[in-house]
């Protein structure tokens, strides 16, 4: 075991004993003997196995992807610069400058997971990656933790691309408020595209999405720019029916994250159904 090896996994330790269940978002429990996470609980944060995270910090796994450290990144709540020396300490170069950032800076989940139960809240990078989501988000659309990040991008999932249906949830071409979300998308990437010009993942998604959607090809050329900030829309709940959410789509600003709020008119019957559908943990398929 290299010297570098045993810093990679005293300083995942040392982060994870830094961070507390209630900052990450997670309940406290009345017996802890640590103040900090449990590997089982880094483990549900970044959807990689419990044995990976013990054999990482133990020195066992010296090569974790880019998609791992990016995971434990983000679980761990560090800063840029702590984000790059974990990168460097996996041996792998840090995030590019100029490169859609992965990053959630600390002051975005401490809102993020103080915005409660009632809420179905999901986190993406600006070319809609799925960064982050809270259990409501899971309880209505399932857990995306198990799909490839390929699957869990808003864009390709949004004009279907492969033949296959995407493991994250989409919304119908149009929303129950007349909102054509695919041109409310593209233009949204186009806008993303002035802001990352040297983005080659920003490329390469628009390179694909051009080549297998006529649709996406045709907003595309039309050259519309754009952000996609709200709108109404309608989930189909298996057990408690049709629900009628508001969607509010707020950036970070810096890093031009989109984070997504679901919530329910208050007093309403939605608002019930909305409570009734996060407390079930049984995932939706929407429907407009």
């Amino acid at each position: 075991m290299t010297t570098v090896d045993q810093d990679l996994g005293a300083t995942l330790r040392a982060w994870r004993d830094r961070l507390s269940p209630a900052a990450a978002g997670l309940p406290t429990g009345r017996a802890r003997r640590a103040h900090g996470l449990r590997r089982e609980e880094l483990a549900e944060l970044t959807g990689i196995s419990v044995d990976y995270v013990v054999r990482l910090e133990q020195g066992r796994a010296t090569t974790p992807s880019a998609q791992v450290v990016a995971a434990l990144s983000r679980a761990l709540q560090l800063n840029t610069a702590e984000r790059d020396h974990l990168y460097r300490l996996a041996g792998l170069a840090p995030p590019a400058d100029g490169e859609v950032s992965d990053h959630i800076p600390r002051g975005v989940q401490r809102v993020v997971n103080r915005l409660g139960t009632d809420v179905a809240v999901g986190v993406f990078a600006a070319d809609w990656q799925l960064l982050w989501w809270n259990r409501g988000w899971a309880a209505l659309f399932g857990d995306p933790s198990g799909a490839p990040p390929q699957a869990r991008n808003f864009a390709r999932s949004t004009f279907r691309l492969d033949g296959d249906e995407p493991m994250l949830a989409h919304w119908a071409v149009t929303s129950s408020s007349g909102t054509d979300v695919q041109a409310a998308v593209v233009s949204d990437l186009r806008a993303a595209t002035g802001r990352y010009p040297r983005s080659a993942r920003l490329r390469r998604l628009v390179t694909d999405l051009t080549a297998a959607s006529p649709r996406f090809a045709a907003l595309w050329a039309e050259g519309a720019v754009g952000t996609h900030r709200e709108d109404t829309k309608v989930v189909s709940h298996p057990t408690v029916g049709p629900i009628t959410v508001d969607c509010d789509v707020l950036s970070d600003g810096d890093g031009a994250l989109k984070i997504v709020v679901l919530t329910a008119a208050a007093d309403t019957e939605d608002e019930t159904k909305l409570r009734l559908a996060l407390l079930s943990g049984v995932a939706a398929a929407p429907t407009g």
